[in-house]
């Protein structure tokens, strides 16, 4: 059963529901299936216009979806406004991105009259739109990486029609928001099968609709439990489709002296800020601090653990994401490694407070547990005698979202070395600035390697997220008719 609930009380809102059957979810999914043809056809204004319509109905709704965002998430007002701001921001964007052509840009080679192998056929390579994707919402984002999120728009800016499957922690508001744009569909003169809704709680949703078998592939931001699970039951279908799972990571932000010798106190300030932005629920939070263990880097410590004692951040989305966070400090607790810096009760409301640790190097590559994720305003600051032992910690967590590096804007060997250890463990490397905030743009990369997500050399935000969708298919020789839709389906 599904249940609304009020987020900083617990207290539950209205009538519950069932989640969606099998036979419903199946109904979904053959609605999808039997549009996707005549969809991916569609010309790329007609979509671009599916997309500004949507746009403008979260707008238009924005009180009333806002307010129930907020009692269901308890992210405050002015977050949640400036997240729908985020949505129809992105929606639009892939609406002047597929206006411009490029989710039908094709490769045209002529044909050249020789012997193989300088001799060759014409061939045109263009990217058909690849059938209906099931999309899973997040909790964390209840706009933009839910309902109308950047992989549905990613997907409808494909030519791919959707099937959304709503997060039971903001059960509500995903209905109100599919009702929306369902009324959209319609009105653009769509199928209904365009976009289609399910939603549920248990495990045999989610199973069930990666399992079905008209869906060819599946976007999800979540948990690594629970992405690794839907993804191997993405590949062992009869028919294998791709599974694009963010998982979310530890996002390591490494501090050389350079940078404390300028602004270590307002860096520290910063970074608290950005370990506790949300209560810590941002994939790409900063959960290991890689600190030079000197005098300059004790400085910093101290003052990181000062900013974090004096931040208070509010509850958190869910009771089960609240008890998981305790879960995962109580773990760190227990590991004879660490040195607590802040460990304090959660306050009188219920809220989590932030923890901080300090570990060394030398342990924390040998402890493969403190590389796991805790979801929340936790951190580990690991402590370093090296370039050497910095580059080893990057490599002991593997693949992350970000990496932020801090003070390499001098050119040396240390520097190109760390630089070169970033890129091979991140899907965006920061100089600057702290990793919380994805900009949406044509340059922006949000993976990673495993285990920050299941497709390293795909992105789930910005303009190259629809590139998930649409697969490459040479046509050789073609006549003339289908060269002259330039790349368009038929």
């Amino acid at each position: 059963m599904l249940q609304s609930i009020e987020a900083r009380t617990g207290a539950a809102i209205g009538e519950h529901w069932a989640e969606s059957t099998r036979a419903e979810i199946d109904a979904a999914v053959q609605a999808s299936a039997a549009t996707a043809d005549a969809f991916a056809a569609t010309p790329a204004e007609h979509r671009a216009e599916l997309l500004r319509a949507l746009a403008s109905a979260l707008e238009a709704d924005r009180e009333e979806l806002v307010v129930l965002a907020d009692r269901e998430s308890g992210l405050g007002l002015p977050r949640l406004n400036g997240e729908l701001d985020r949505t129809t921001f992105q929606l639009r964007g892939f609406a002047d991105v597929i206006e411009r052509g490029d989710a039908h840009a094709f490769t045209n080679d002529a044909a050249v009259a020789a012997p193989p192998p300088a001799g060759r056929p014409h061939l045109m390579r263009v990217r058909v739109p690849i059938g209906p994707v099931a999309m899973f919402s997040a909790s964390n984002f209840p706009f933009a990486f839910s309902v109308l999120g950047g992989d549905t728009a990613s997907a409808l800016a494909a030519g791919c029609p959707i099937v959304v499957k709503g997060h039971p922690a903001h059960p509500g508001l995903s209905r109100r928001t599919a009702a929306l744009a369902q009324k959209v569909v319609a009105a653009q003169g769509l199928d209904s099968g365009v976009f289609q809704f399910v939603e549920g709680g248990s495990v045999e949703v989610g199973v069930a609709l990666v399992k079905a078998p008209a869906i060819a592939a599946v976007a999800f931001t979540g948990s690594f439990k629970g992405g690794t699970a839907l993804a191997k039951i993405a590949g062992e279908r009869p028919r294998p489709i791709p599974f694009y799972g963010e998982l979310g990571s530890v996002n390591p932000l490494v501090v050389l002296p350079a940078a404390l010798a300028k602004n270590g106190g307002e860096l520290a300030s910063t970074l608290a800020a950005s370990i506790c932005l949300g209560a810590g629920q941002f994939c790409t939070s900063p959960g290991v601090i890689v600190v030079q263990k000197d005098a300059a880097g004790d400085g910093f410590v101290d003052a990181l653990a000062k900013a974090l004692k004096a931040s208070h951040p509010h509850p958190m989305l869910s009771t089960g994401i609240r008890a998981t966070f305790d879960r995962g400090v109580a773990k760190w607790r227990t590991s004879p490694q660490l040195r607590p810096l802040v460990d304090d009760a959660a306050d009188a409301a219920g809220a989590p407070r932030p923890f901080l640790a300090e570990v060394l190097a030398a342990d924390f590559i040998a402890a493969p547990a403190l590389h796991d994720e805790v979801f929340g305003a936790a951190a580990l600051v690991v402590r370093v005698a090296s370039i050497d032992e910095a580059v080893e910690v990057l490599e002991a967590i593997g693949g992350s979202l970000t990496v932020t590096l801090w003070g390499a804007e001098v050119e040396n060997d240390e520097t190109r070395r760390l630089v070169r250890a970033a890129t091979q463990v991140a899907g965006r490397v920061l100089f600057a600035g702290v990793p919380t905030g994805v900009a949406v743009t044509a340059a922006q990369h949000h993976g990673g390697p495993f285990p920050a997500s299941t497709q390293p050399f795909s992105t789930s935000v910005g303009y190259a997220a629809l590139d998930r969708f649409l697969r490459p298919v040479a046509l050789q020789d073609a006549p003339a008719w289908l060269l002259e839709r330039k790349g368009m389906p038929c």
